[in-house]
C-alpha cells in the first residue's frame, strides 16, 4: 500500500490535512472505501486459529506461523496479493469482485495450493471473511461516521468486493450511519472505473462535486475521473489509528 497519494482535490493526511480552497463546493457525501479503510482483516495468526478451530483442530503456535505465513504468500481475502496466480484459477481471479462464486472460488482454490492437513480449512479460512469477528473497525471509524451524520453529510460504502457488507456493519452497530453501498459485485464495476462512484452518488442523490472518497489505494484515486474530491489516507495495522479524522476537517464537521 503506499503511504500517500497526492491528487486533485486530496488532503495530505491527518497530520497535515489541507482545508478546501474557497471555490470547493462543500461536501456534501463522503465515499469511504472499505478493507484498508474503515476496517481490517484479523491478524494472521488469530485468522488460522479459529479457521483451524472450526474444523476440529489445535494448533500449536510453530505450526500456525508457519501456516500463516504460507497462506500469506498464496494469497489471502482482504490480505497481501498473491505471489503467483495458477493458471486455473486465473478466470476467477480476473472475475473476483464482480460474482461471490468466484470471490469465494479464487480464494479457496489459492488457500488449497497450500498443503495444511486439515480437512475442509481452505472454506473455513474463507468464512472468516464473511463474519463481523473477521474483520477489526479501525478506532476511528465509528467516531467518524457519526460526526458526519450529525453534520448532515450522507456516506455510501464504495468496495471492489464479492460478498455483502451490510451484515458487519449491522453487527457493529454501524449500520445506521451508513446511507448506500456501491459494492461491485452488485454494481458490476469495479474501482478504478469511475461508473462505481458516480453510482454511489447516485445512490445518495448527491452531484459528484460535493462528493470526497476516502481510500487507500491508487484505485480509491480513481474517483477523480468521476468528478469526485479524493483523499487517500496510509493503511494501518487493524486496532491502529489511520489518520480517517481528517474527513472531518475537509467535510467542515466535528
Amino acid at each position: 500500500m503506499p503511504d500517500r497519494t497526492e491528487l486533485p482535490h486530496a488532503s495530505r493526511g491527518a497530520d497535515d490535512a489541507v482545508r478546501p480552497s474557497p471555490s470547493r463546493r462543500p461536501v456534501e457525501a463522503v465515499l469511504f472505501d472499505f478493507h484498508g479503510t474503515l476496517a481490517q482483516v484479523e491478524e494472521p495468526l488469530a485468522w488460522v486459529h479459529a479457521a483451524a478451530a472450526a474444523c476440529g483442530v489445535e494448533l500449536d503456535r510453530i505450526r500456525a506461523t508457519s501456516l500463516a505465513d504460507r497462506l500469506l504468500t498464496a494469497g489471502r481475502a482482504g490480505g497481501p496479493l498473491p505471489a503467483r496466480v495458477p493458471p486455473r484459477l486465473a478466470e476467477l481471479w480476473a472475475d473476483r469482485d464482480l460474482y461471490p462464486h468466484a470471490h469465494r472460488g479464487a480464494y479457496t482454490g489459492l488457500a488449497e495450493t497450500v498443503d495444511t492437513g486439515i480437512d475442509g480449512f481452505a472454506d473455513a479460512l474463507y468464512e472468516r471473511v464473511l463474519v463481523p469477528e473477521g474483520w477489526l473497525p479501525y478506532p476511528d471509524t465509528a467516531p467518524v461516521l457519526g460526526a458526519l451524520a450529525a453534520g448532515g453529510v450522507k456516506v455510501a460504502v464504495v468496495s471492489n468486493i464479492g460478498f455483502d457488507l451490510r451484515p458487519l456493519f449491522a453487527a457493529w452497530g454501524l449500520d445506521g450511519l451508513v446511507d448506500a453501498y456501491a459494492l461491485s459485485y452488485e454494481v458490476g464495476r469495479c474501482k478504478p472505473d469511475p461508473g462505481i462512484f458516480l453510482r454511489a452518488c447516485g445512490m445518495l442523490g448527491v452531484d459528484p462535486e460535493h462528493t470526497l472518497m476516502v481510500g487507500d489505494t491508487p484505485a480509491d484515486a480513481g474517483a477523480v475521473s468521476a468528478g469526485c474530491g479524493v483523499l487517500v489516507l496510509p493503511a494501518a495495522d487493524a486496532g491502529r489509528p489511520n489518520g480517517l479524522g481528517a474527513v472531518l476537517d475537509l467535510a467542515g464537521v466535528g
